[in-house]
Order: structure tokens, then C-alpha cells, then sequence
């Protein structure tokens, strides 16, 4: 079975990533701590690669693509509301690969495990709001 995927939710749901991102690395919000956390000053982080956001996208759109895929594929086996198989399934992945990944990797890490969890925040509003759209969205037919 090959998923059926709404495009356009994933599309949006790629735009919400990056703005709920910008919302939260912000300086006046969480961005001036993770910045005391990871050591940057607001010089080291200025005038950055300019690879970094078109990452971001290519990242963000293969996040809500596989969450998308997922969630048809959850919904399908399971059945119920498309909108709580994608919030289901989002926080299933963001907790067993998401955060678990990056605690595994972080605790080899000499910094504080105070950026994991500023990190999975960030992980867990992004794919909730995802999931969200993409549970609004569902493909045609659904």
C-alpha cells in the first residue's frame, strides 16, 4: 500500500515548522538561553552559512512528508479520526526516534542536558503542529 499524501498540508506544515522555529529560537523568547547553553554570543551567530535555511526546508519537508505517510498508514490500520491518528503518530515518532536519539547523543555530549530539553521542546511544538495540519488535511477520499 502506498500512502496517500495531501501535498499542500504537507507544504504548510513545512512553513509552520519554520515559523514556530523562528517563534522559538527568538531571542526575546528561548533563543537568548539556547544561545547561554550552546556557547554562541551574537557574534558567532551572525552571518551564518547560507545553507542553513535551505537545510531547514529540505529537513522540514522530509519530517512532515513521513509523518504525513505515517499517519495514513496509522490511520488506515487503526481507523478512527485522521486528525488523532496524526497527533498520535507524531508523538509517538517524536518520542521514540526524536527524543530518544537525541538523549542518546546528548549524554555523551560535555554540555548540559539543559539544550535536550530545550531542543525536544522545540521538536515537540514543531511536530504537534504539524501534525495538526496535516490531521486537518487529510487526502482526498479520506
Amino acid at each position: 500500500m502506498v500512502p496517500d499524501i495531501n501535498y499542500l498540508a504537507v507544504l504548510l506544515a513545512l512553513i509552520a515548522s519554520m515559523v514556530v522555529g523562528f517563534v522559538y529560537y527568538h531571542p526575546a523568547v528561548l533563543g537568548r538561553r539556547w544561545m547561554e547553553l550552546v556557547g554562541h554570543t551574537d557574534e558567532t551567530v551572525e552571518g551564518g552559512s547560507p545553507f542553513v535555511y535551505p537545510v531547514v526546508a529540505v529537513c522540514s519537508f522530509l519530517t512532515a512528508w513521513a509523518l504525513a505517510g505515517a499517519t495514513f498508514l496509522a490511520h488506515n490500520f487503526y481507523g478512527g479520526s485522521f486528525l488523532v491518528s496524526a497527533l498520535v503518530t507524531g508523538w509517538i515518532l517524536w518520542l521514540s526516534f526524536t527524543v530518544a536519539r537525541m538523549l542518546v547523543h546528548d549524554v555523551f555530549d560535555t554540555r548540559s542536558l539543559k539544550i535536550t530539553g530545550l531542543s525536544a521542546l522545540n521538536e515537540f511544538i514543531t511536530i504537534t503542529v504539524m501534525a495538526l495540519i496535516i490531521g486537518l488535511w487529510p487526502p482526498a477520499g479520506l
